[in-house]
């Protein structure tokens, strides 16, 4: 199938907002070794995609709160199904499908973003001086657009260049070889980084899944994509880790708001199934919750449990009991 329509409508948002930065004065010509109207144009087409999929990110935020809700009955299935793991998975997608809940979901928005990561690549890995007129202006592109594009860098080292580049792309692009590693090494890194942060974000809010196949993923998001990352990155242009970049860093922003706005569902952990505490644990119905920023470097928090103050009740005489005389015992006065 031809990817042609996602390229043209990548194209046309990166072209507008390059327009419109253009338009209210942001200099085309290179500023401290960087075209700021590119780079925005790239920072904002983050923006709007992510506009476009906020709705999405709402179900998927709804979607983990009704998988977080159903970790009693899946942990209840595995120790009733221990060892039968066909029996376990089966009674699982039965519990997920009777309760409308989509363990995927939770994956769906970087699925979407996957088309128009491609779309960025494949725009940014175009940008060759040498290419002849008729395929400069593909996708919507003017030649004009098309050598600015294939001419803007950041600090001096060009968008379309990558660390993995070759000695004649870096010919073609008029760039430094030593300079394009530098600033795409140190973009791979802080990619990764913040990869790492926005999954370690969510999983900080909502704890660790009992269910093995949610547990995989959430270890998968956590560890196995940032560490990808160390060798994908070599062939990135340089413009395509800055959209990763920007869209991590809107993603922890809109992790944050969205946790603050719904906050997780709070499990009461400390009673065991017939209704009894368990030896040695807490009968207080709330569970402490992390806070300390994406490192969790924070002390448990937990609201403070304030025991009833005992009422003092006068103690009635018992029944058939004498009535006490408090003037029985008083010594006598002296007579003057």
């Amino acid at each position: 199938m031809s990817l042609d329509w996602i390229y043209s409508a990548i194209s046309w948002i990166l072209l507008l907002w390059h327009s419109a930065w253009d338009a209210i004065g942001v200099p085309d010509d290179a500023v401290a070794g960087t075209n700021w109207a590119w780079i925005l144009a790239i920072i904002f087409l983050v923006v709007t995609v992510r506009v476009i999929l906020f709705p999405v990110f709402v179900k998927q935020i709804k979607s983990q709160r009704a998988m977080q809700a159903l970790q009693p009955k899946v942990k209840e299935l595995q120790e009733k199904h221990k060892g039968d793991r066909e029996t376990l998975q089966k009674e699982m997608m039965e519990l997920y499908r009777k309760e409308k809940a989509n363990p995927l979901m939770g994956c769906l928005p970087m699925f979407l973003q996957i088309p128009v990561f491609l779309g960025l690549f494949h725009v940014l890995r175009r940008l060759n001086p040498d290419k002849s007129e008729a395929g400069k202006t593909l996708y919507g592109w003017t030649v004009d657009q098309f050598n600015s594009a294939s001419q803007a860098n950041l600090f001096t080292a060009p968008i379309a260049g990558k660390f993995g580049s070759t000695a004649e792309e870096l010919s073609r692009l008029g760039a430094n070889g030593t300079t394009v590693k530098v600033i795409a090494g140190v973009l791979v890194l802080v990619m990764m980084l913040t990869t790492y942060l926005t999954s370690r974000q969510m999983i900080l809010k909502t704890g660790w899944a009992e269910d093995p196949q949610q547990r995989m993923i959430q270890r998968l998001m956590l560890y196995g994509i940032p560490l990808s990352l160390l060798v994908s990155g070599a062939i990135f242009p340089i413009g395509v880790i800055i959209y990763w970049v920007t869209n991590n860093l809107f993603t922890l922003g809109q992790q944050q708001w969205v946790l603050r706005k719904f906050p997780p569902l709070v499990m009461n952990t400390g009673v065991a199934k017939s209704g009894a505490a368990k030896p040695g644990a807490s009968r207080s119905p709330v569970q402490p919750a992390r806070s300390g920023g994406l490192f969790g470097r924070g002390k448990t928090q937990a609201q403070p449990v304030v025991p009833a103050k005992p009422v003092n009740k006068a103690l009635a005489p018992k029944p058939g009991a004498k009535p006490a005389n408090p003037k029985k015992n008083r010594p006598a006065k002296r007579q003057g």
